[in-house]
């Protein structure tokens, strides 16, 4: 498997400042196929476009909430207007004095999370649902949209080539949760995004393990009602580049090490045994250990910075806590994790350490 030398042209997170009109943001290094935004230092909901379902006021996504496609007002109160060459463009919606508040309110911070796929979407019928997908081989991303038909044992076509490690799922045409499915829980288990639920067993997934190819689905609302429009986001793992994965919490501030092979640059976790909130992490809001920079995915709540988490290392990511949120005793808690840099990249070059 080729490694990825240079993470940063297939994920990047990217700060800015809102100047509460329009503007066009810059420096994240590629055309993104997916934006995920969160005002930073407001109570405000966290918004997602794609390029499979495109730009524009009405179809934004709502990752803590369950919310329709466009069903969160964005066209009222700001959202993402186009994925441009080098990041994106967000514009003001229509209802003063709150018109930029999702996307581009005056004088506050937002932090973006930016993913490269494969531009337009192509038709893929590898499953017994076709689907439109744009994929990133490489990168071990695809974005997939289809239709659902409420036969329980369906699958829908991914094109990642390789088994994916997480799913998440959206029914886009009505109030629904976001449907997880994690490597490390396997086909049977499902978590939800927009919840602190704990992991649950679930017909979501018909029982039946992803493969190079295809995902399977059961018959039921969250993924599968028929004639509903769904999106799904499929990650698979890239040496170098992404880890999916869990580890055990030990409950002491001098916390588990995880592994992943190269420096993060963004983490995502999530206790799968108890009911605690999503937490997300990246090296844009924190340069420097001790990161203590947590946006919950779950939440709408601003940025907390009260508290020592974790370190990211050359080489993985080490807990600073005995937070029960992300460092339960006994615990089994998710992640998901993307590079700033490899361990060491195929040219022999080492990352640097924080």
């Amino acid at each position: 498997m080729a490694q990825i030398n240079k993470p940063n042209t297939y994920f990047n997170t990217k700060l800015y400042t809102g100047n509460g009109s329009t503007q066009s943001i810059t420096g994240v290094g590629f055309q993104p196929n997916m934006t995920w935004i969160k005002g930073r230092s407001d109570i405000i909901a966290h918004v997602l476009f794609d390029s499979v379902r495109g730009a524009g006021g009405n179809k934004e996504l709502t990752p803590n909430e369950t919310y329709a496609e466009g069903g969160n007002a964005t066209i009222s109160y700001g959202f993402l207007s186009s994925f441009d060459g080098d990041g994106f463009s967000v514009s003001q919606g229509t209802s003063a004095p709150n018109q930029a508040d999702y996307t581009n309110k005056n004088s506050s911070t937002y932090a973006s999370w930016n993913w490269l796929a494969g531009g337009t979407a192509v038709s893929n019928t590898d499953g017994t649902i076709t689907s439109s997908v744009s994929v990133n081989q490489t990168a071990g991303f695809s974005i997939v949209s289809y239709t659902g038909n409420s036969t329980a044992g369906a699958t829908i076509g991914h094109g990642l080539g390789l088994k994916p490690k997480m799913i998440i799922v959206k029914n886009r045409s009505g109030a629904y949760s976001w449907y997880v499915q994690h490597g490390s829980l396997g086909a049977t288990q499902e978590m939800i995004l927009d919840l602190t639920r704990a992991t649950d067993v679930s017909g979501q997934w018909n029982n039946t393990e992803p493969t190079n190819s295809v995902f399977s689905v059961g018959g039921s609302i969250g993924t599968n009602a028929s004639g509903n429009n769904y999106i799904a986001y499929c990650f698979a793992e890239k040496k170098g580049f992404s880890k999916i994965s869990s580890y055990i919490g030990n409950g002491s501030s001098d916390g588990i090490f995880c592994y992943t092979g190269f420096k993060p640059a963004f983490v995502l976790t999530k206790s799968a045994t108890q009911a605690y909130r999503w937490y997300m992490f990246d090296n844009k809001r924190n340069e420097f250990n001790v990161i203590n920079g947590r946006i919950f995915a779950n939440d709408n709540a601003a940025e907390q910075t009260n508290a020592n988490i974790l370190d990211f290392t050359s080489n993985g990511f080490k807990i600073r806590t005995s937070d029960a949120e992300i460092n339960g005793s006994g615990q089994t808690i998710i992640y998901m994790a993307f590079a700033e840099n490899p361990l060491v990249g195929t040219n022999n070059i080492p990352a640097t350490a924080r």
